[in-house]
């Protein structure tokens, strides 16, 4: 027995909503990877670099860019402005201890953190976090891309299903 146009109907709004679905995790996995290499040292100065640190104010943990406005003052130098002039010193605790490797300088009511050149080594370390990122986010679309393999294996059976009766209807079966 073929399939109804109302199964048909009802497999196009799954896939529809799979697709979506599919789609949006793998938007997720693009974003998450974006975010992650934003927090890598190059060697050249981007804020995101330091979005990860937490510093720890009154007792209360907080995210770094949620405490300060970080800019780029040229390739090789961050400046860290805090809302709270008060909270200079423990933002400049908190990226001395970052892994990051910076020592920032006061300057006023900010922060000035140069870039130091990266080491042979640090570019290998960075490189394997960079491959094992890209390896993560390769995974997590695959797995959306899945959903999807499946429902196209869905259509093509309702397709020969509905072929098969037709053959079966034609040879008088």
């Amino acid at each position: 027995m073929p399939p109804t146009p109302l199964l048909l109907v009802q497999l196009m709004i799954t896939g529809a909503s799979v697709k979506a679905a599919a789609v949006s995790q793998m938007n997720a996995a693009v974003d998450s990877l974006s975010r992650e290499l934003a927090k890598l040292r190059t060697g050249r100065a981007s804020p995101g670099m330091l979005d990860h640190i937490m510093v720890e104010l009154y007792g209360v943990k907080t995210p770094l860019n949620r405490m300060a406005v970080v800019s780029v003052l040229d390739p090789k130098t961050l400046a860290v402005t805090p809302y709270d002039p008060n909270a200079l010193k423990e933002l400049e605790k908190a990226i001395i201890s970052s892994p990051l490797g910076l020592n920032p300088k006061a300057d006023n009511q900010r922060l000035i953190a140069p870039i130091p050149p990266l080491t042979k080594e640090h570019m290998q370390a960075v490189c394997k976090v960079v491959s094992k990122s890209s390896e993560d986010v390769k995974q997590s679309i695959r797995r959306a891309r899945q959903k999807i393999d499946d429902l196209t294996k869905k259509f093509i059976k309702t397709a020969e299903d509905m072929c098969k009766a037709k053959e079966k209807e034609i040879r008088g079966g």
